[in-house]
């Protein structure tokens, strides 16, 4: 009952905030603005059903487990360089689960990057869908608390020595901005894609590495506003923040969505490989 008078009241505030010119004034968390997000039909909606997929890798990408610090297991899509290195990418899903898409986004940035190993890590432990209704009460359902305790042991599991570079698409791309404060001298760099950006200030002066943020102009949630505020808050805290928006919808750089939009995503795609090149070395 706590819970759902906490999201109840999320979702009051957030209402108020959009009726500000669609600006997000609330100051609840990103992964609670994105669950308020889920409860609205219109941005369920608005996510159109990915288009069938079947990931083989051919870079030996594979399913493993790990031990997470609240007594539970893990699971993960690993791709691990055949040359010993210590640049990790921490892979995060976007609503849908750890999808065969994302799988093959983590292959193509294992091949492309080439001195690194790829982890896509499964946020909601095992819980994969292609159903709008079912991915909007996955994200409500998830607890950030289950989340830090999956980053964490992803942490443990690629050793102190790690250098960790970030990488998400919508819940996602808040997810990557979290593990990447969560990673603390370890983070090595941020790629976010539209997603809900931190707005504490003095949460962003502990970050110890560049973010980079795509975003998309025509955005009805993470908005030109939104990102205006992240810009403004990272400059606040002393911190460096490159941003790059596209005339383009959500979720545009997703492959399986019919609204994908080919030019953008490779731009943006070309941007955040030479962002983790001059990062991850």
């Amino acid at each position: 009952m706590k819970r759902i008078a906490l999201q109840l009241f999320a979702l009051l505030l957030v209402a108020t905030a959009f009726g500000q010119d669609g600006i997000t004034v609330c100051h609840t968390s990103s992964t609670e603005k994105f669950a308020v997000f889920a409860s609205n039909k219109k941005f369920n909606s608005e996510h159109a059903t990915p288009r069938p997929y079947v990931h083989v890798s051919q870079e030996g990408g594979k399913m493993i487990t790990y031990k997470t610090p609240d007594g539970q297991q893990a699971n993960a899509y690993l791709l691990t360089n055949k040359t010993k290195t210590n640049n990790w990418i921490f892979v995060f899903q976007e609503w849908w689960g750890l999808n065969d898409w994302i799988k093959k986004e983590a292959d193509e940035l294992f091949k492309d990057l080439g001195n690194v190993n790829v982890i896509a890590l499964d946020m909601y432990d095992g819980k994969v869908t292609a159903d709008r209704a079912a991915a909007g009460q996955y994200m409500q359902q998830f607890k950030q608390e289950r989340g830090d305790a999956i980053v964490k042991g992803a942490i443990a599991y690629v050793g102190p020595q790690a250098k960790i570079g970030t990488i998400g698409w919508c819940f996602g791309g808040g997810q990557s901005l979290l593990a990447t404060l969560t990673a603390g001298k370890q983070a090595a760099g941020c790629v976010i894609y539209y997603g809900m950006p931190v707005d504490d200030v003095e949460k962003l002066k502990t970050l110890n590495t560049d973010v980079l943020g795509i975003f998309a102009s025509k955005e009805k949630y993470i908005t030109p506003e939104v990102v205006s505020k992240f810009e403004a808050n990272m400059k606040a805290a002393g911190k460096k923040l490159e941003v790059k928006s596209y005339d383009a919808d959500h979720a545009f750089a997703n492959p399986s969505n019919p609204i994908y939009d080919k030019t953008a995503t490779d731009d943006a795609y070309k941007r955040t490989l030479t962002f983790f090149q001059s990062h991850l070395r």
